[in-house]
């Protein structure tokens, strides 16, 4: 890591205005410790409000395509919705479902959309990983975020203005996509500028549960709130993460240098005693620079990681987008009363075990 005008001049940041205010307030500057509590904080509520607004549309589907009056299940994130949930079999704005999602082909065409949605993150995950590499990450960290709530309530909005082109869902969710690729390199980078590798494993390992309770609580929402109908799924969860999209762009600090604090001395000389091994060959540890698409290949360790990565998310995704259309869509009233079953009595167990295993 670079001096402080270095990083001023690579990426442009400068303090966040809500950490000028506290320290107005304070008196004085934040420890490094408390920056890196905030940065724990904020960029835990940052990813976490992601996946709360992916979540949407696997409870949503169930609305948009209802090819059984069997509804029981819409609510299956939380026991606490059974009761306002209790009447959607004789809401007929539920039964009928929404054009063009409830003809023949809607399953078809929901599954392209997700097609879409996920096809645009994966290129944009690319761009946005070089690009966080350039830009002030706290700028493309907001930017993603009010992004990505503006056109998950868009989605809604389909409801309100009475929208059934299909390609109207389309283009938002693929628009929704570019924003939400965003989030990932993001937080990573910012998360790796303040916590060196003594303590990395083991803080990551706790912060990333962000996943599943971004999980968890955008399924809670998406169900509480389709009593008053589907378009409200993705309209709160949307500004939700909009408003996290803005304490980011108040307070997140992207590294140590840009707030002006020093990493504790004992964590320094622990790092300065190791071996520092250049991964890439020609490479000095000089001040850090953007790395090519080949280059980061070549890095030991990457590919293997890449495709383990790649079929746990293959997993965890066809969960995500698909588990509650198709527990929705299944006659067996066995399935149905286990899975009762299971969110009433062992809810709360569930939910630790997801995040303890799942993430």
């Amino acid at each position: 890591m670079g001096s402080s005008a270095e990083s001023r001049s690579r990426m442009g940041s400068i303090k966040p205005m809500g950490i000028q205010l506290i320290e107005c307030v304070r008196g004085g500057p934040l420890s490094f410790r408390s920056s890196q509590a905030l940065v724990l904080v904020l960029t835990f509520l940052s990813y976490a409000s992601y996946h709360a607004t992916r979540k949407t549309t696997s409870i949503v589907k169930s609305v948009l395509d209802p090819k059984t009056t069997n509804l029981g299940l819409l609510h299956w994130p939380s026991h606490m919705y059974l009761q306002e949930l209790k009447g959607a079999a004789n809401n007929t704005a539920l039964q009928s479902g929404w054009a063009p999602f409830n003809g023949e082909d809607g399953t078809k065409l929901l599954g392209e959309i997700d097609l879409a949605f996920l096809g645009v993150y994966a290129i944009g995950m690319f761009f946005a990983g070089h690009l966080g590499d350039r830009v002030d990450l706290r700028i493309l960290l907001t930017i993603g975020m009010v992004g990505t709530g503006l056109f998950t309530a868009a989605f809604g909005a389909g409801y309100w203005l009475n929208i059934h082109s299909f390609y109207y869902f389309l283009g938002v969710q693929m628009i929704a996509g570019l924003f939400q690729s965003s989030g990932w390199p993001s937080v990573v980078a910012v998360v790796g500028n303040w916590f060196g590798k003594s303590k990395r494993g083991l803080i990551m390992g706790i912060w990333n549960a962000h996943t599943s309770v971004g999980n968890i609580s955008g399924s809670l929402i998406a169900a509480a709130m389709l009593k008053f109908g589907w378009s409200w799924s993705f309209a709160v969860p949307g500004a939700m993460i909009a408003l996290v999209g803005l304490a980011v762009f108040l307070f997140l600090p992207v590294d140590p240098e840009v707030v002006g604090v020093e990493e504790d001395r004992h964590v320094k000389d622990y790092e300065k005693n190791g071996t520092d091994v250049p991964l890439l060959e020609g490479h000095s540890s000089g001040r850090d620079e953007a790395v090519g698409f080949i280059q980061a290949w070549r890095i030991p360790g990457v590919a293997p990681f890449a495709l383990c990565l790649f079929f746990c998310k293959l997993v965890a995704y066809t969960f995500l987008y698909w588990l509650p259309f198709y527990l929705s869509h299944t006659g067996s009233s066995s399935c149905i009363l286990c899975w009762r079953h299971v969110e009433i009595k062992n809810e709360s167990f569930f939910d630790l075990t997801t995040v303890l295993f799942c993430s």
